[in-house]
This record gives structure tokens, sequence and C-alpha cells, in this order.
């Protein structure tokens, strides 16, 4: 079997499917807490950054495989281990919990929406601004995610997330499209993004590969770029440019998806005196761990970062690059990271019980707040000596420690949350993100946001707290700051979590546009996209209202949206659209754009215009998949020994909820042929014989490969299954067209 239409009963309208409005319309691309349209921040508020988990049962299906998608060189259990639980959030009344899931892949996360919400100094919602899933989603357990920061010069905002569809799994701990390794067993591969808010409302997100294996945790525009932390290496025996994605990174506005991550020095436990034995530490830890940092601020034209977690390197704060000068581009990676004198030197093997630093904030150059979270040890949270606010004075250019504010904060004390399940209750452990004001009275006022312990399967999960405190910013004794303590301002419901907080843009500049995602229709792992192929546009205010569904012959202009590519020759080609809505706008890259750099607006029927770049490739392969877990939209054909047809089979079975689950693939007696037939874009200019396949690391005979000549843009990949994988059960599928990659895939085979 060579190529043949999708016949009756096959249904590979299941991967036009996915672009005809395929992604989910979870939220209101930009909307006001009483479900009007942004109005703009205003200078001297607050922004809190949360996510609202939008799983559901059917999200994970209790008994899949997972990790979903595990390469054959990483360490996974044996066909993957089962899920333990639903994806449905815990609930009062059920014994089910999702993030029960965490014992079984160590690697589990969901991703799930951004919300910044907007809030007075007092802690009453303003508006919310909803970022469009397509363009940046978190992890909705990953608690080091979300920090939010003003730009330098105050006209701007940023955060990072990761360029990846809402409601997927394990993609915190995945690769970077640009960044693979073998080893990690979160198989996926998605870009870290970094997300630009202008004080409008406006959004730009820039793609970054930083961070493979992790997640990026905070990002700071400043002197035109932006300065990021996070953490890498989620393998065995991770490459060289993995632990090099990681620590403190720097990356441009706008900068292409293919651009390689740039590292902002490197710190080494090896550099510093081990305060146990007088003498510099004598072991490396393990490549890249010493810099998993997680918290970062600039003052005075210093960058200062913390690292908090991990058995690896030491838990303290440490400035990078010198004092009063950012490290450049031509400059970064021969910047120093040295500890602050006088904050923490034992390893954190040694200092088991903290400190764990993650927020910080300078009150002036001799006052510093650190957050500290606690050590994630239910029984340590009432007696930590750490947790809570530090407070910090210079003198004689050492740091010393002036107090730990935790009054109010009732730490290890559990607390109930409305519809949450008791035996949950989290109590807090101490605190993440931090930021502050300087008061005309001599005060400062703080806001934090809490760290959990429960019994819950991942603590971050847990719904946390805005709380507040007001210090004098002349206390140096912990007895001047008795009376002092925390109040709560906001207590995240259940089936959400807050994250970052940070100050409105101290300008009214509105600054540009939002700027559109831009990307294959069937993954957003891709780096480029392919004359003819499918594509997504991701954004705000893309229509006018909902045009509805698209009927016939594909139009160039729908609801009065239109997309047009400029390529890199100059010429400007209208794209045929197969999708419109205010968020999204799916369309057919026109068949004859130059390769090379193009640039694609999208203009809307109210009169708007968004662009953004993208790389246009001969070859940009995409497999389309029908679930969170990777799984291909194919279907098998059993042919006999004697050329007869004996059985043609999905894939996948639909459950009662409208889940799509593995349906495992009958490879028949011994001398039967199974043909694979797998759908994708964007690799129609390929051929069967400059394409290969593995699947569970076994070559595949590729019988052929290129347009399914049916559907606008759609193509597809015929291969034949080797005999020998036979009761393997969950299988990667890798295919290579032209020698680039596409998205990994998954299949079951009985």
């Amino acid at each position: 079997m060579r190529h043949d239409r999708c016949r009756k009963g096959q249904q590979c309208w299941l991967a036009m499917a996915a672009i005809l409005g395929g992604a989910p319309a979870l939220v209101t691309a930009q909307s006001g807490s009483n479900g009007s349209s942004f109005s703009g921040f205003v200078p001297g508020n607050l922004v809190l950054t949360r996510s609202v988990y939008t799983g559901d049962a059917t999200t994970v299906v209790k008994g899949q495989f997972l990790p979903p998608v595990c390469p054959v060189g990483a360490a996974c259990p044996t066909n993957g281990g089962a899920a333990t639980d639903n994806g449905a959030y815990p609930a009062v009344g059920s014994t089910n919990n999702v993030w029960n899931n965490d014992k079984v892949d160590g690697s589990f996360g969901i991703t799930s929406p951004i919300f910044i919400d907007q809030i007075t100094p007092t802690g009453n919602v303003v508006n919310t601004l909803a970022v469009p899933p397509g363009m940046l989603v978190t992890s909705f357990s990953s608690k080091s995610e979300l920090a939010i920061n003003q730009s330098t010069d105050g006209t701007a905002m940023t955060l990072m997330g990761y360029v990846a569809p809402a409601n997927t799994i394990d993609v915190s701990n995945s690769n970077t499209p640009g960044v693979y390794d073998p080893t990690n067993p979160a198989g996926g591969s998605y870009f870290r993004g970094v997300l630009q808010i202008a004080p409008n409302g406006a959004l730009q997100v820039t793609p970054t590969n930083a961070y493979s294996g992790n997640n990026g945790r905070a990002s700071i525009l400043a002197n035109g770029l932006y300065y990021m932390v996070g953490n890498s290496n989620n393998g065995s025996g991770t490459p060289a440019n993995v632990t090099t994605s990681t620590g403190v990174e720097v990356a441009t506005p706008g900068q292409a998806a293919t651009t390689t991550p740039q590292q902002v020095g490197t710190f080494a436990i090896t550099s510093v005196i081990d305060p146990a034995t007088g003498k510099p530490y004598a072991t490396a830890d393990k490549a890249g761990k010493d810099n998993n940092f997680r918290g970062l601020t600039i003052f005075n034209n210093t960058l200062y970062v913390t690292k908090g977690s991990g058995s690896n390197g030491i838990d303290t704060v440490y400035q990078v690059g010198a004092a009063g000068s950012l490290p450049t581009l031509a400059n970064a990676a021969s910047a120093p990271i040295t500890v602050l004198p006088g904050f923490n030197t034992a390893s954190a093997k040694e200092a088991t019980t903290g400190p764990n630093p993650f927020g910080i904030w300078f009150a002036n150059a001799n006052t510093l707040y650190v957050a500290d979270e606690g050590d994630g040890t239910t029984a340590d949270a009432v007696t930590s000596k750490f947790a809570g606010l530090q407070k910090w004075s210079l003198v004689s250019g050492t740091w010393q420690l002036d107090y730990v504010l935790q009054n109010g904060l009732n730490l290890g004390v559990p607390y109930s949350v409305a519809n949450y399940p008791t035996s949950l209750n989290p109590a807090t452990d101490g605190l993440r993100n931090l930021t502050g004001t300087v008061n005309s009275d001599g005060t400062v006022t703080l806001y934090a946001i809490t760290s959990t312990v429960s019994a819950n399967g991942d603590t971050g999960a847990d719904p946390n707290k805005l709380v507040m405190i007001i210090d004098t910013l002349a206390n140096t004794a912990a007895s001047s700051a008795a009376s002092e303590s925390f109040i709560t301002l906001i207590t995240a419901p259940a089936g959400q979590v807050l994250r970052g907080i940070g100050h409105t843009p101290a300008t009214l500049t509105q600054g540009p546009q939002s700027v559109p995602v831009i990307g294959s229709a069937a993954t957003s792992s891709l780096q480029s996209v392919a004359p003819g192929s499918l594509a997504f546009a991701y954004g705000v205010g893309l229509s006018a209202g909902d045009p509805g569904p698209i009927l016939g012959i594909l139009p160039d202009e729908f609801g009065g949206t239109t997309v047009s590519v400029k390529d890199a020759s100059g010429a400007t080609t209208l794209a045929s659209l197969v999708y419109v809505s205010p968020d999204q706008v799916s369309f057919q890259v026109p068949p004859t754009v130059a390769t090379g750099t193009a640039k694609v607006t999208v203009a809307s029927g109210a009169g708007t215009e968004t662009a953004s770049n993208v790389q246009i490739t001969t070859i940009a392969p995409g497999l389309f998949t029908l679930n969170n877990s990777g799984l291909a939209s194919a279907y098998a054909v059993r042919v006999s020994a004697a050329g007869a047809v004996l059985a043609t089979e999905l894939d996948y079975q639909a459950t009662a909820t409208g889940n799509f689950v593995p349906l495992p693939i009958n490879m028949g007696a011994s001398t039967d042929q199974v043909i694979l037939t797998i759908f994708g874009t964007g690799f129609d200019a390929a051929t069967a014989a400059t394409t290969t396949v593995t699947v569970n690391g076994v070559n595949a005979s590729v019988l052929y490969a290129g347009s399914q000549m049916q559907y606008t843009g759609l193509d597809q990949l015929n291969i034949q299954l080797p005999a020998s994988l036979a009761g393997k059960g969950n299988v990667n599928l890798q295919a290579t067209f032209n020698g680039t990659a596409a998205n990994p895939v998954q299949i079951t085979i009985q």
C-alpha cells in the first residue's frame, strides 16, 4: 500500500478538525472581571498572576501510560506507569485527585491558562487580562512559575510560560525543540516563552530554547534584553547544550525561535569555601544543577538571583556580573556569579532545613528583603527559623540578617478552602514571589505569595494566598518588629493558584499592538512553517466578533479578517482561511511563498492589524495528535500474506465523555502486514525515500510520504509496522522528513 485517500470510516477528518477551531476556547482573550473589555493598567496598582485549572476527567484517563511520550533512550517504566487517577481536580465527595499521578510520573504536570489581575494596594480586583492559551500557558502545579516584573524603564511587564496548548501533559519537564535531550522521559518538545505586556494590555511572546527539560521562572526587560532565570536538565545523560540552557539566560525581544540559548555566567560550588571545612568544595555537583535559579531582580543596574531548591549547589542569594553593569550579549558568557557577602554558603546537601530563598526586593541600597518558601516538609513548617520574610542590612560591605517576619502567616497550620477536600487542607510553608513599596512615613509595604505544604500529590497545586505586611524601614532588631504581622489579601479558591506579584507599568505609554504567535497547525513545537502547510495565528482581536465556521471553498477573507504573507523576496500573498475567531485564525501558508523570514499580517474586520515574523522552510513536518498525551491521528490496515485486507482500525477510540484514548493496534498473525497511516502537515515536499521512521526505536519501512491530496494542506505518512512490535504496548513514533524531525507521537500496540 503506497497511498490512498481517506475512506469511509477511516475519519482522517479528525486531523482537519484539529484546526477547525481546534484551540480550546477556555477564556476570552481580554476581559475585565465583569466581562468587559480590558481597559489597561494604571500606575500605582499591583498585578497578580494566577492560573485556573481547566482540565477535567478526560484530560487524564485512569490507567493510561505516563509519561505519555517517552524516548527509547530515557529511563521510564515498562510501557509507562499507569495513571492512578483521572484528570479531575480534587473535590469534596471524591477520592480522585489528578495530582496523585505525580507518584508514577515524576514529570507530571498539566498546562493551564494565565490570568493577570490588576489589583489595588489593598487587594481589590480592578480588572483581569486573560492571556489567550494559544499564545502562552503555565504548568498548573509548577509552583515556581509566573513571577511578573516591571521593566527597568517602567514601560512594560514580563513573565515566562510555555508555547503549548492548554491541558497538555508533562510540558513543564519537556525538552525545547532546539535543545533536545534523548534521555529525558518527558519526550515532548515545547518552547519556553517570554510574554511582554504593554500598559494597554498588548501582548508579545518571544520563544526561547532556554530551560530544556525544566521551567523558566522569571524575566525582566532591561536595556532592550530579557534577563531570565530557570532550570534545565530532566534526564540521566544530559548533553552539554542542555546544561548550558539553564540558570541565568538572556534573550532578545522578538528573536527567532531557532536562536541558541545564551547563558549569563555559570556558578560552580567548587568556587566557594565550605564553612564546614574552611576549604573549597572539592566535588562538583550534577552539571547545570548549581544554577537552578528561581528569583531575580535588578537594582541599581545590577542583576541579583536566588537559588532555593534541589539537592545540588547552594541555596542562597547571588550577584550576577559587576555591580552597576548589567551583562550584555557580548560579555554574558563570562559574567561572574558570586554569593552576596554574608549570605549562606553551606551546600544544599548540608543545609537540609534551609534557607530556601525565592523572591528578593531591595527597599534601598542597604536593605534587602528575601522571601523564603520553607523546605517543603510539613513537620518543619512550624519551627523553621528561615521561612517567611527575611530582612537583611548591608553593614561594612557584608549583609547581615536582622530578623525574619512570620507573624500572621500561621506557618504549618492547615486552613480550609471551600469545595476542597479537608484531607488536603494546605498550610503555609513560607513565601515565594515578592514585591514592595517604600512609603513616605518611613515604612515599607511588602506583598508576597505563599507556598504550601499538604497531603496533596503535588503541593504546587494547593490553593494559596497573597499576603501583605508593613515594616518600619529603620528597624534592625526583631524586638522592634514584634508587633508587625501579615494579613491575607486574597486566598485562591479551589482550582486556582496564585503565582506572581508585581507593579503595573509606571508609565501610560501605550506601547505596540499585540503580536500574534504563528506556528504549525499540527504542533506548537516547530520552529518554522512550510509553503502550502496549515498554520495557526494566535493572538488578541484577530477578528471582529466570531464569524463562525467556514464551509466550501476556502476564502482569503472571512468576516472581514484576512491573513497576508510577505515573504523573503518581498512578494505579498493572501492566505486561504480555514477558521476565524478573535483569538485564533487557521490558514494555509500560500504554496508560492519563498523560503526565508516572512512577515505574517492578520487584519481584522474592525480595522486593526497585527503582524509577526515566521521562518518559511521547504520542510516543516508536524504530525497531528488527538489528545493531551500526543496520541497520533492515525489508522491501521492489516493485510494478509496473500494481500487481502483483513481489518481497518483506528488507533483511537472515543470515550463517553468525548476524549480520545488509544485503541491498541492488532498486529495479527506473524505473516500479516500492518500498514499505519498518519496525518500531518508541512511535509508534502518529502518522499518515501527521504523519510525515516522509528517506532519504539525500531526502524519501520516508509511506503509513502507527501500530500494527502484530498484536504487542503493535509499531508500523509504510510509506514509498515515491524512485526517485532507485537505486545509492546504504548510506544513512541518518530518520523524524520528530509533530515528534519517531526514532533514525536504515541501509538499503542496490542
